[in-house]
């Protein structure tokens, strides 16, 4: 199992809605930020994977909110990968507040295609080699 916990964030005022709440579709760029922060920090370049023909769309997406975040809130997300990833990868969310309060959670299960075929391949082995590492 791998645990990562984000960098601190702030919910910027256009990510508010007329109740003051986070919306939720920031959600999922909330999700993003946390995987591809996690990402560089183990030395895997989205970018440089993409380059070799190989993209990681999102097929699956799951959130429940427990309590909403409001603007300025300081925010870091817990990233959790349960399993080792074959043509797919699940990654599961927490995100809390300033007092380590959960205030929503979450998965995503992003596939790896081959972008000329549309494909699904195996997980890069680079990329599998360094979760190896860290389980």
């Amino acid at each position: 199992m791998i645990n990562y916990i984000s960098e601190v964030f702030r919910v910027r005022y256009t990510e508010t809605d007329q109740m003051g709440f986070a919306h939720h579709s920031n959600y999922l760029n909330y999700f993003e930020m946390a995987r591809i922060e996690w990402l560089n920090k183990i030395g895997f370049s989205y970018a440089a994977l993409e380059r070799q023909g190989i993209v990681m769309p999102v097929v699956s997406v799951q959130i429940n909110f427990k309590s909403p975040a409001y603007f300025d809130d300081p925010l870091t997300i817990k990233l959790v990968v349960n399993e080792i990833p074959k043509a797919s990868i699940k990654i599961d969310y927490i995100i809390m507040n300033a007092l380590k309060n959960e205030i929503a959670n979450g998965s995503t299960t992003i596939a790896f295609l081959n972008i000329e075929t549309n494909k699904p391949v195996r997980c890069p082995q680079k990329l599998l080699e360094i979760i190896e590492s860290l389980w």
